[in-house]
């Protein structure tokens, strides 16, 4: 009779446990189907804003490669059906290409080391010494932020002017140092209140000044940022248009954006081919050094979070 009696009570034991088994397993079902529902329209939507901003990039890399019936075709194709480098040729004869990128190498790299060295310890003295005139310094920073090139313009050529710098390389550099900094002032001062003050104390209680400190201490944990705030003067100079067009008028002096524009005829019609050709080759130096230095802020801001 025991047997008996064990059997139907065991069978009902086993019913619920798989009763319990299956309902744990479809409530969990519900939102695994959820999350991977929710990932797949993450991953969908970054693949079409990729796709967004690749966009013009491909349509260029496409065109400089194109001869000029295929640029006029009616059909447009993303792939050259006969490849050629007639476009890149035919730039380098038409405009001084290697000049004027000469020209915005030196503007840029130069521009961008002035901004971070005065950056850098304005920034220190804003982040750690928080009374109401650094208050009001960071606040002016955002809003100079605001001002429209055309509203400077004016006044800037005739302080130029008055200095002997239009249509000067030093000007230019100037210009470009003063319009990248207060950016790169903000950018730095978040980067500084980042690194804890007691690292500071401790060097202060070693003896270390504060120039020392700022040196030794402050400056090498800073480096990720320090190598972001360069690549963004970097590249606002590289790209910079408005004050070079303004700022220089020899053709031996002119940068790289503004040489693009004499691709254009006499009546505005732009002779496609070496104009995709040319700005290709002044997108790729910026690419380029991004996608390389990117490595290395990555790399160096991972390195500081697993130190002690």
């Amino acid at each position: 009779m025991s047997g008996n009696e064990s059997g139907p009570t065991g069978d009902a034991s086993t019913v619920r446990r798989r009763t319990a088994t299956t309902r744990t397993r479809r409530r969990g079902v519900a939102p695994t189907a959820r999350r991977t529902a929710t990932r797949t329209g993450q991953y969908a939507a970054l693949l079409a804003y990729l796709a967004f901003l690749a966009f013009p990039f491909l349509w260029l890399l496409s065109t400089a490669f194109k001869p000029p019936r295929e640029i006029g075709s009616l059909h447009p194709t993303w792939i050259p059906e006969a490849p050629t480098l007639e476009n890149f040729r035919q730039a380098f004869a038409e405009q001084p290409l290697w000049a004027a990128a000469g020209n915005s190498l030196l503007a840029a790299a130069v521009s961008a080391l002035l901004a971070i060295a005065l950056a850098t310890p304005m920034a220190y003295v804003l982040a750690r010494c928080r009374t109401r005139l650094s208050r009001a310094a960071t606040g002016w920073v955002v809003i100079s932020q605001a001002f429209p090139l055309v509203l400077v313009i004016i006044p800037l050529f005739l302080i130029l002017k008055g200095l002997h710098l239009v249509d000067s390389r030093t000007g230019l550099i100037l210009v470009y140092v003063v319009w990248s900094l207060p950016f790169a002032l903000w950018m730095l001062t978040g980067y500084v209140r980042a690194v804890p003050a007691e690292l500071e104390e401790a060097a202060a209680v070693d003896g270390a000044g504060r120039l020392r400190t700022l040196l030794s201490v402050t400056a090498p944990l800073l480096a990720p940022g320090i190598v972001a705030t360069a690549l963004f003067a970097f590249l606002t100079a590289w790209n910079e248009f408005f004050f070079a067009l303004v700022l220089l008028k020899s053709p031996g002096k002119q940068t790289l954006p503004v040489a693009l524009t004499h691709f254009l005829g006499t009546e505005g019609v732009a002779d496609l081919g070496p104009l995709a050709a040319a700005a290709l080759l002044a997108t790729l130096p910026s690419l380029l050094l991004f996608a390389v230095i990117q490595r290395r802020i990555t790399g160096g801001m991972l390195a500081g979070a697993v130190k002690n």
